[in-house]
């Protein structure tokens, strides 16, 4: 069974989409840490991020480069953080969470709950910065 990722980038399931390409695909974390959160995944469906080849690996790395440029212009933030923790997923994704300070990466906070509107316009300013 394809995990829940494999269906939001085949477009099975909603998402709030901000980059894809052939490989890899970009979309709003529904239970952001901070407005803008990201996770960014490679459509090859993999468990463990580490399990990737080489060539699979840096052009994730590359393409999760590129979303977090276009985070930090769409989305008044000192930083992009960057955090691999897979565990909840069965798909390998990399979280790209806009920061003002450290703690604002810590995973055990509560989530935010932002209205679909909101969500919409974030993706749309972050797929087009």
């Amino acid at each position: 069974m394809a995990s829940i990722f494999s269906r939001i980038a085949a477009g099975e399931i909603p998402s709030y989409k901000v980059a894809e390409n052939d490989r890899y695909f970009a979309f709003l974390d529904i239970n952001p840490m901070a407005p803008g959160h990201t996770l960014v995944i490679p459509k090859k469906e993999t468990d463990y991020l580490f399990d990737l080849d080489a060539e699979e690996y840096a052009g994730l790395m590359e393409f999760a480069r590129e979303v977090a440029l276009k985070i930090k212009r769409a989305i008044p933030c000192k930083r992009v953080g960057v955090a691999v923790l897979g565990m909840e997923v069965p798909h390998a994704h990399i979280h790209l969470v806009p920061l003002q300070t450290e703690a604002d990466m810590d995973f055990r906070k509560p989530k935010l709950s932002l209205p679909a509107e909101e969500m919409a316009d974030i993706a749309q300013a972050i797929a087009n910065a």
